[in-house]
């Protein structure tokens, strides 16, 4: 029996892709529009921060941009996780943490 493939799905290495990957760049598009439409719709008000004036417009502005390294962040970890499942799948010894470890305390 054979059993034939999804129309959306891709073959090869883009079938690999996890979904944190394809939803990567949506993600920081959508940051920015986020950030664009804060910029424009905000008002040019300050605040004190510490006895220092802050624009109004720079708070949501802040926490948009921490999501965003939130993402990439996030994006990252996942790609060194696969890395080293990987790793350990083909029994490569060099790309274990533990293998290292192993090597400095015979060494020493």
């Amino acid at each position: 029996m054979r059993v034939e493939s999804q129309p959306g799905e891709r073959k090869g290495l883009m079938g690999a892709r996890t979904d944190l990957e394809r939803r990567y760049p949506w993600a920081l598009r959508l940051y920015g529009l986020l950030a664009v439409l804060v910029w424009f719709t905000m008002g040019e008000g300050t605040i004190l921060v510490h006895g220092k004036p802050v624009a109004l417009r720079l708070i949501p502005l802040l926490v948009i941009g921490g999501f965003a390294l939130r993402t990439v962040v996030a994006r990252q970890a996942d790609r060194i996780r696969r890395s080293e499942q990987e790793g350990r799948k083909a029994g490569d010894e060099n790309s274990r943490p533990e293998s290292l470890q192993g090597e400095f305390r015979k060494q020493g």
